[in-house]
């Protein structure tokens, strides 16, 4: 039996291997600590994790301010496609690099599945 860090790391191998354009993703803590990571070579995941609490808490405060309830999903849109972070128990987050061809919808399913897995893995 695999224990929880390789639990979690099979997670993140298998939506960047099965989701077509997914080309990374990440379980971060919310204070911007990589938990594990499947990321392409060259990416510091150190950096990844840190960014991902900066948008976070932006994203975080903005739903609160502007009263849209509880921060589930951030999306950062660039040329080359798409960051998604998605919330994955009360102090992860999952986030994943897509591709420009990325079909979202297909992306946000198979995150929402790899969340709550992870989710009960914490």
């Amino acid at each position: 039996m695999a224990n929880r860090a390789e639990q979690i790391q099979q997670i993140l191998k298998r939506l960047v291997t099965n989701t077509p354009d997914v080309e990374g993703a990440a379980m971060v803590s919310t204070d911007g600590l990589t938990l594990a990571s499947s990321l392409p070579t060259g990416v510091d995941e150190d950096r990844v994790a840190a960014m991902a609490a900066a948008v976070l808490a932006l994203g975080e405060r903005t739903a609160l301010e502007l009263q849209r309830g509880t921060l589930e999903q951030v999306y950062v849109k660039g040329s080359d496609g798409y960051v998604i972070m998605m919330q994955s128990g009360p102090d992860a987050v999952l986030e994943a690099i897509v591709g420009s061809a990325g079909k979202l919808g297909m992306v946000l399913l198979d995150m929402n599945r790899a969340s709550k897995e992870l989710a009960n893995l914490l």
